[in-house]
């Protein structure tokens, strides 16, 4: 399988490696030159524009930013569909709406392209290591067709249902985590209150039934703040995505939520 790659950020670059290094047949696309040059050590390709991109590859990941990128990537004048062929697929890495994908589908389905949503969760060295959570939306067969290329950098590789699936399994972790925050930090905050240091009691905790992956992200001094400063405008994204899903199925989100607006409104002033 030919494999293209656009998105070679923090998250994406080391995906694309490990692509590579497994002896995939690789095309690389990017915005700035810049971004390529990691890889001239590699032998990796490198195309002028998505769509030749798109017509070297039968599986095209996007590890972009956001919906209006994909759809930028995916859909513009010189996009990857405008030169990928019947019988492609391609995965979006990113986390965005799932009805983007659904639409996105439905479109490339015209062209005889599938598109799965393949949202990821771990960070670069995760990748690297070959460890990246991946969850999976789309139709049986396409995903089994990818798996062998996302087991180059994914252990587990979690196939959720249809396409958009990857996306609200996604969102709801995500949701979770910023819930995990706020109670996190309230637990240290009291603690300091109540006269015990922060960082023991952090320690303390790890090792013990109530630890957590958000607890873990600002047991250290200026953790929370740090956290707010770089992931405040992504986390705060993804809970307004998940939290119009649930209003739309008239579903009640629960105590989840409020947490998860807690942590939002402490990392508007984090001190």
């Amino acid at each position: 399988m030919r494999v293209g790659f656009i998105g070679l950020g923090s998250q994406g670059g080391p995906m694309a490696r490990r692509i590579v290094e497994e002896g995939y047949e690789t095309t690389l696309w990017a915005r700035r030159p810049a971004s390529l040059e990691p890889y001239a050590d590699t032998a990796a390709k490198t195309a002028a524009t998505p769509a030749e991109l798109g017509a070297a590859s039968d599986l095209v990941c996007l590890c972009v930013v956001g919906d209006d990128d994909v759809r930028q990537v995916l859909e513009g004048e010189h996009g990857v569909l405008a030169g990928m062929r019947s019988g492609g697929i391609i995965a979006i890495h990113s986390t965005v709406h799932p009805d983007t994908c659904r639409q996105l589908a439905e479109k490339t389905a015209a062209q005889g392209i599938s598109l799965i949503d393949a949202t990821v969760s771990g960070g670069g060295m995760a990748a690297a290591e070959r460890r990246l959570l991946v969850m999976v939306g789309g139709e049986d067969d396409a995903v089994e067709r990818v798996r062998p290329v996302f087991a180059t950098y994914a252990d587990p590789i979690v196939h959720l249902g249809g396409v958009g699936s990857g996306q609200t399994t996604k969102l709801l972790n995500n949701l979770l985590f910023t819930a995990n925050l706020a109670t996190a930090k309230s637990a240290l905050d009291l603690g300091s209150a109540l006269g015990i240091d922060a960082a023991r009691l952090g320690e303390v905790i790890t090792h013990g039934t109530a630890n957590s992956f958000a607890l873990g992200r600002i047991t250290n001094p200026g953790g929370f703040e740090l956290l707010a400063g770089h992931a405040a405008g992504l986390l705060r994204k993804d809970v307004g995505l998940i939290a119009g899903l649930a209003s739309t199925a008239d579903a009640e989100p629960g105590i989840v939520l409020t947490a998860a607006d807690a942590t939002l409104a402490m990392m508007q002033n984090p001190r």
